[in-house]
């Protein structure tokens, strides 16, 4: 038998790629869609929603995507819609003549660097909150006229998708993004071919394309480096957000810290303030410094006055452990080159991210950033103070609440979060000047004349809003995943758009503590299976693929959700991303937040409910610990009963239960004749006036502004005049304290440990000190402490600085007096320290000893 003789070879496919071509009368939505501006104005999103709502929702509202895909006919019938046509060119004409606005000269001009960004669901380079919130910063950075230009990394998976397996496991899914279809732009250079960057890495050169996106007039360049010129091993680089092990984490790092400046010194971009969003770009420092180093002809020390003079570091992390530490080993694989070209030794180099120079302690970036940023800022009020306790080891010789670290509370962008129908309704409420003043609280006080029916019906849309959009996404998932269809349909029956309707929806790290609520299961049942007040939670949230205990959180709650006594009374919603955190926090009745305290160093996802009158019922921790108003919400207390958390855990959930049965579901229920509870609506109105301007981006931005960008802006200012001399004087006299210090001597101390002093009564201390070979000037405090019986430390009580009486040749004569004002048992000490009034504060040059 003869063989079949071969007469095919394998196919050979090409990879194409083809789209609409938009004819020239709508060029323009090209360009609008290449500019995130539409994102925060509805006019713009419903515009392509108008032009092809099917596509639209299948792209999940990616207008570029939109535009590749519209089909031939529908451009036809665009171009023969004569309203149509006028809208378009009505939001053209608006979006032209925003962009077309001057930044504002006043205000510093600032470069961003943050390890993600989230800005739009369609474009997937953040994770959670802190990439939210630099989001939004960069969007009121827009709308407030601030010149700042943005760095982060354009990666290819982003952070994972999240699906549910029928046991409740959660599923990790990376997607590649397909960058064509992104609402970006690819950098180019004079020729134009792709812009490349040059990044030196160890022994091999790593290649990056950067990529531009328009936020507003805000300018975002996402550093790329998965291209052919790269290795396998360099390409991941910008694979994944917060994915890999710890020498990629090393190597992203570098690339955001010493690839972000090289990236704005080939840009030609110089700012004024360079502000690092957590550790993870503090080595934009390194590189900064070996520009003033190689450029500017400055010595390492000189070079370090004007860094720090321009730096500002902002800590989101409440625990040691949040932080980033990297083996010496590791580090220096990547960093050894550099102490070198500073003109430092490695010693000195490691030392400045060790909290005890000279230690083996693993390099901390938040340390280094503490080094190396003249202003360090925490995200709330108590995380200001939490702030101060973690970074207290890196000035020794004060005490947490004397260190100059402060707060500025995150907000969110009002024009993102607060839903259309509100923006609409207040836009006719409020003032002109609303949006541009949208921090004023005496604007949104006209919120408490509005019509009870007003406010009702609009909470009453954006509920049904989500209630379908659960219906939707549930029975979908639920028959994706193989479920019984006859069970989803009784679920679905149970989704009562009547009920109380209470959101959860944050990271499932487990001191976020979601399982709080499941504590007494009995006890819950009976709450949400009353159908005299009907009330459903609605859960959604991811964990991170390494995080065991957040991912069991979420099995948990879906195990439970799936029992026959909470089946459609509790519901968990997959994949939490900014689309469904948008119909979330606008939709539910309540938000719901209950963080181990006072580990929630702000949180947001409160923030963006306050703007849809949706009433928070959290822990007094992060934001709410400042925000909480009586009759605008409810509030678990910040204090603790219990050591144990296992006992603490179940009294919060006692109280949790209890303020729901006694308080929040009968002022719900307590409805008249047109169906709402006119003490609800109050609630509203009181959470909008009372609280929801004072959490807004555009204070937020403000607050940063008026609290640090115009006092680094004008000190760098001094420091660089007339060739950086006087950051070469400080530097020089820093030197020479330096040198010096230890050849001070006291001569007197006149004080009498035996003499107790009495309350209201005068007391007089003197100090002579002889600077020896010192020649500047000195200071001394008297310091009161007192000793804390729980946590078995001294705390700070009051520090009183002495008055010099006179100077002669090299010593110096202190007296102070003072009347005692504190009662009880205390500690008192005697604090020396060099004086310089060109210091920004005495952590810039933490010498000190006591006598």
């Amino acid at each position: 038998m003869k063989t079949k003789p071969v007469n095919s070879n394998e196919a050979i496919w090409r990879d194409i790629y083809s789209q609409s071509r938009i004819p020239e009368q709508l060029k323009h939505l090209q360009e609008v869609a290449t500019n995130l501006w539409w994102v925060w104005n509805h006019e713009g999103a419903n515009l392509f929603k108008k032009l092809e709502p099917a596509v639209w929702e299948e792209t999940q509202g990616n207008p570029v995507a939109l535009l590749q895909r519209i089909s031939r006919e529908r451009i036809e019938q665009i171009l023969n819609d004569d309203e149509l046509m006028s809208k378009i060119n009505r939001v053209y004409d608006t979006y032209k003549a925003y962009m077309q606005e001057e930044f504002d000269r006043a205000k510093p001009s600032v470069a961003y660097f943050s390890m993600d960004y989230g800005l739009t669901n369609v474009l997937k380079i953040y994770s959670g909150g802190l990439g939210i919130l630099a989001g939004d910063y960069l969007k009121e950075a827009s709308d407030s006229h601030v010149d700042l230009v943005a760095v982060g990394f354009l990666y290819r998976y982003g952070y994972f998708t999240q699906s549910l397996a029928m046991d409740g496991q959660q599923i990790a899914n990376y997607e590649a993004q397909d960058f064509t279809q992104l609402p970006i732009t690819q950098m180019l250079d004079e020729n134009g071919d792709p812009f490349m960057l040059e990044v030196p890495y160890p022994e091999r050169t790593v290649y990056v394309h950067v990529w531009k996106v328009h936020v507003g007039r805000v300018p975002l360049y996402l550093m790329d480096t998965d291209i052919p010129e790269n290795s396998e091993w360099d390409r991941s680089i910008t694979h994944q957000l917060y994915g890999g092990d710890w020498e990629n984490r090393m190597k992203q790092e570098y690339m955001l810290g010493i690839g972000g400046i090289l990236m704005l010194n080939r840009l030609g971009i110089k700012k004024q303030v360079y502000h690092c969003n957590e550790g993870h770009a503090a080595l934009i420092n390194v590189q900064r410094l070996l520009d003033y180093i190689q450029h500017d002809h400055l010595e390492f020390d000189e070079a370090l006055e004007v860094v720090r003079a321009s730096s500002l570091y902002t800590v989101h992390t409440p625990v040691p452990a949040g932080h980033d530490y990297f083996d010496e080993a590791l580090f220096g694989k990547y960093m050894s080159g550099f102490p070198a070209r500073l003109g430092i030794s490695w010693q000195e180099f490691i030392d400045m991210g060790r909290e005890n120079p000279g230690s083996s302690e693993r390099f901390s970036m938040s340390v280094f950033a503490l080094n190396t940023c003249q202003e360090v800022n925490g995200v709330s009020r108590l995380h200001g103070k939490v702030s101060q306790q973690m970074f207290a080891p890196v000035w020794k010789g004060y005490f947490p609440e004397e260190l100059h670290v402060g707060y500025v509370t995150n907000g969110v962008h009002m024009p993102t979060w607060m839903a259309k129908d509100w923006k609409i309704h207040l836009f006719k409420l409020f003032e002109p000047s609303f949006l541009h003043d949208q921090s004023n609280p005496h604007i949104w006080e006209a919120i408490q004349q509005a019509p009870d029916s007003e406010i009702w019906e609009i909470r009453r849309k954006l509920k049904n809003r989500l209630v379908e959009y659960i219906k939707i996404d549930y029975r979908d998932n639920w028959l994706k995943n193989q479920g019984d269809p006859s069970k989803v349909v009784s679920l679905l029956e149970k989704i009562n758009p009547n009920a109380l309707l209470v959101g959860f929806g944050r990271r499932f790290a487990t001191y976020k503590r979601a399982h709080l609520l499941f504590t007494d299961l009995e006890r819950l049942s009976k709450i949400v299976n009353n159908e005299n007040y009907p009330i459903q939670f609605v859960f959604t949230g991811k964990a991170h693929p390494a995080d065991g205990g957040g991912q069991g959180l979420i099995k948990h709650i879906v195990d439970i959700s799936r029992r026959d006594e909470f089946l459609g009374k509790i519901i968990f919603l997959e994949n939490y991303d900014m689309r469904v955190a948008r119909r979330l926090i606008a939709g539910v009745d309540v938000w719901l937040n209950t963080p181990t305290r006072p580990l929630e160093a702000s949180g947001t996802s409160g923030e963006k409910a306050e703007m849809n009158g949706v009433l928070n019922f959290s822990v007094l921790d992060g934001w709410w610990y400042e925000g909480y108003r009586e009759g605008a919400g409810w509030a678990l207390t910040d204090k603790r009963t219990y050591d144990n958390q296992q006992y603490q855990d179940q009294l919060d959930a006692a109280t949790i239960y209890h303020i729901l049965e006694h308080e929040i579901i009968p002022l719900y229920f307590a409805k008249n004749s047109k169906g709402y509870s006119p003490e609800w609506i109050q609630y509203i109105k009181n959470s909008i006036s009372q609280i929801a301007p004072h959490y807004t981006m555009k204070r937020m931005l403000d607050d940063y502004i008026n609290g640090f960008y115009s006092k680094l802006a004008n000190r760098v200012k001094t420091l660089s005049d007339n060739n950086f001399a006087e950051a070469v004087s400080i530097a020089r006299w820093k030197r020479e304290v330096a040198a010096c210090w230890d050849s001070f001597t006291v001569e007197l101390l006149q004080y009498d440990d035996a003499v107790h002093p009495v309350v209201g009564e005068d007391n007089t201390v003197k100090v002579v000190i002889d600077r020896g070979q010192l020649k500047c000037m000195m200071g001394v405090e008297m310091v009161y402490t007192r000793e804390n019986p729980d946590r078995h430390e001294l705390e700070f009580v009051s520090a009183t600085p002495f008055r010099l009486i006179r100077e002669e040749g090299s010593k110096l004569y202190f007296e102070l007096k003072n009347k005692t004002a504190e009662f009880g048992r205390l500690k008192v000490g005697f604090r020396v320290y060099p004086v310089n009034e060109k210091l920004p504060h005495r952590m810039d040059f933490a010498y000190v000893r006591w006598i």
